[in-house]
């Protein structure tokens, strides 16, 4: 059974490959994120399909990424010697796919590759092309630098002990495979650290900014800048529960929050800038700027479907596509402007202006209406942290606002937004209240002053963050608040949990930072991979990953860390 704390990642900026500790391929969509899967073991482990590393008496010692690249080394151990798993994707290469290179191994081993297409709902066709390149439904190439034998739904190459070996999946049919494998790492090598030279943070915790960055850079689609929200599909929240869903899509929100870490962290702006061109070319091709995620060919999300597969852990439904799209999330505009001011302020540019002010209209017209909130909840309800975000949003962006009726009507209605969440979003007891009439708090509250919209120490605050304490805090990992499910069955909310170390940053009390960070850093492995949430006793991993969200927000508290501790 893969155990999903164990995975490492490979990508090519189109796509990813998810690999454990074995070296087995777990996960992989050819050609794009979002399209159906070639290996799905992670979600079924007998009929998902694998491309797996039968290496006996060894195990894995340890793994790393190749300087600021995707080029993972996995080094096993055992009684026999060493050997040395190198796996990337090509990266502006002369071809996609997946490479594998193996150093001279001190025991025999096998590599088998079982390919179950389309989420496992076809046969792979598989021919023989010669003794070391095979075929997959007429599309797909293996190459081997050994013998392959090709038969029942796999193929198997046996290797000798002692000799070096490199295997290759690829998209189309190749000439030289192994001249073109040597050229492929170093054109890979050569790109990433093209790619890495973007964003330079020095600083506390800059291993971690590190592999979080590499992390984001992974999960971005360089077609058009869109950043995925994670990976994977339908790694439970609750194990054995219905809360497993599709997060292959560009959410608003958490690709907004992404660039503002980006941005904070010393990037030179490239990346972000894409990113708000990507989110406005869609713009252009939707009637209202309601829709909370886009694919990557930037159209809303389509209808959820069931697939027929055992699930993480027996955590079913499994599904492709993601039925929220439906939902007015009146935040995930709100972070968009946010981003938009951001990227406007830091690199004096003010791009893309017309699909900002369209956004920024339209929260003016419909800010009053009940939306899901940022936790995309089934019911509608005035949600507390849809209202303020709004509110900042609007009123930062009249600052860039040229047109004196516009920048008026903006902060007039930023301060109306204000004046009811002073009236109507407030707890009996004075803390900020989930939404309007309810008596519970959620983590949501700690942005309210990151945002600017109101101190971190006064009484509501003071009040909120009490109860936060009280009542969802444990092992100093925070939970949120739901409304359609008692989220004291989930795990803590790694991202909320950052935010919560960014609000005591504000507070100046540097030994609670370092508590909190000490605990949601827990939950990152040895490759930098974070998930969604993560049990706070058992230390279990939930939820998809690596999730952008989570590594965003780790990026933006040290940053705050960093500015408020070390730059004094």
């Amino acid at each position: 059974m893969t155990n999903i704390q164990d995975l490492g990642m490979v990508g090519d900026r189109r796509t990813c490959a998810l690999i454990d500790k074995k070296g087995t391929i777990v996960w992989y969509c050819p050609r794009r994120f979002d399209e159906p899967s070639l290996f799905a073991s992670l979600l079924d482990a007998e009929k998902g399909g694998a491309w797996q590393l039968e290496l006996p008496d060894m195990e894995c010692e340890k793994r790393t990424y190749l300087e600021e690249s995707a080029i993972l080394q996995t080094f096993f151990k055992g009684k026999a010697g060493q050997l040395v798993l190198e796996d990337w994707m090509p990266l502006v290469s002369s071809f996609y796919g997946i490479c594998r290179k193996l150093s001279a191994s001190p025991v025999p081993y096998t590599m088998r590759i079982y390919p179950r297409p389309n989420y496992a709902r076809q046969a792979p066709r598989l021919e023989g092309e010669g003794t070391t390149h095979a075929t997959l439904d007429y599309d797909y190439h293996f190459y081997a630098s050994h013998p392959m034998e090709v038969g029942d739904g796999s193929v198997t190459c046996r290797v000798p002990a002692g000799e070096e070996a490199w295997f290759i999946f690829a998209e189309k049919a190749l000439d030289h495979p192994k001249e073109v494998l040597d050229q492929s790492r170093e054109l890979t090598l050569e790109n990433w650290r093209s790619i890495a030279s973007h964003v330079t943070y020095r600083g506390p915790y800059e291993e971690e900014v590190r592999k979080s960055l590499r992390q984001l850079r992974m999960l971005t689609y360089v077609q058009n800048g869109g950043v995925i929200a994670a990976a994977t599909t339908s790694l439970p929240e609750v194990l054995g529960s219905k809360r497993n869903y599709d997060y292959r899509y560009v959410w608003l929100r958490d690709a907004a929050m992404i660039v503002s870490a980006l941005t904070r962290a010393g990037s030179d702006g490239e990346e972000e800038r894409k990113f708000l061109s990507f989110i406005c070319s869609a713009m252009h091709r939707i009637p209202e700027p309601v829709v909370p995620m886009l694919t990557l060919d930037e159209q809303p999300a389509g209808t959820e479907i069931e697939l027929d597969l055992a699930g993480y852990r027996d955590s079913r439904p499994v599904r492709y596509g993601n039925c929220a799209n439906n939902q007015l999330q009146l935040d995930a505009n709100s972070n968009v402007i946010l981003a938009a001011k951001l990227i406007y302020n830091h690199f004096d540019t003010r791009e893309h202006w017309s699909t900002v002010q369209k956004l920024a209209n339209f929260l003016v017209e419909n800010w009053q209406r009940p939306d899901h909130g940022l936790w995309e909840e089934t019911r509608p309800f005035q949600y507390t942290s849809s209202k303020v975000v709004a509110s900042v949003c609007l009123k930062y962006i009249a600052e860039q606002s040229t047109d004196a009726e516009e920048k008026k009507r903006w902060q007039d209605a930023s301060e109306r937004i204000r004046q009811y969440v002073e009236e109507n979003c407030m707890t009996p007891d004075g803390a900020y209240a989930v939404y309007a009439g309810s008596d519970d708090v959620d983590v949501s509250a700690v942005l309210f002053p990151i945002w600017g919209f109101i101190e971190a120490d006064t009484p509501a605050m003071l009040k909120t963050v009490k109860k936060l304490e009280e009542d969802y805090c444990q092992n100093h990992l925070y939970r949120r608040h739901l409304v359609d499910f008692d989220s004291q069955k989930e795990g803590a909310f790694l991202a909320g949990t950052f935010w919560v170390a960014q609000y005591w940053v504000m507070r100046g009390d540097q030994e609670r930072v370092r508590q909190i960070m000490a605990a949601a850093l827990r939950f990152m492995n040895d490759v930098g991979i974070m998930p969604e949430e993560g049990d706070p006793v058992t230390g279990e991993w939930l939820g998809n990953l690596p999730q952008a969200f989570v590594h965003a927000s780790l990026i933006g508290v040290v940053v705050d860390y960093k500015n408020s501790f070390y730059n004094k």
